[in-house]
């Protein structure tokens, strides 16, 4: 059989989770950082550092992939931790916004950053051809496996 075969791969991929599972990935790069958030909130932070503009509740819902009230819930840990704050939407006085804080920019710059320099730690040795392959062929893969899930 000629190409990819699912079932070779399927030990590396259970190997994947494994690894990120049992080292903590999250969690320790959370306490190198000092955030005291549980992943939800954590994925909150990332979700608007990455926009890189305020976003409504519906719309970080959206790229979470959860529903609005989880987000919610999560957003009042977060304002009581001063990392986000709701502001007025420009466009419709009547809509909220959620933005980072400057203490919650920094903190998810922080972990941002640990987590993706033990990324980068892990391929140092490889070519800029293989990252540049494995990079684009990953992004693919999860794209197109979401796509056929959501299809199913």
């Amino acid at each position: 059989m000629s190409g990819l075969d699912p079932a070779a791969m399927l030990p590396q991929l259970m190997q994947l989770g494994t690894v990120l599972n049992r080292s903590q990935l999250v969690e320790r790069a959370m306490e190198h950082v000092g955030l005291r958030i549980d992943r939800p909130a954590l994925t909150v932070l990332i979700t608007l550092r990455m926009a890189d503009r305020p976003l409504r509740v519906g719309e970080i819902a959206a790229r979470m992939q959860v529903v609005g009230p989880h987000v919610t819930r999560h957003l009042h840990d977060l304002e009581r931790a001063d990392l986000v704050r709701r502001v007025t939407d420009p466009d419709d006085q009547r809509a909220r916004l959620v933005e980072l804080t400057e203490q919650g920019a920094a903190a998810a710059g922080r972990y941002l950053e640990a987590v993706l320099g033990w990324f980068a730690d892990a391929v140092a040795d490889w070519s800029e051809e293989d990252k540049a392959a494995f990079g684009r062929l990953l992004g693919r893969f999860v794209d197109d496996l979401q796509a056929h899930l959501v299809r199913e």
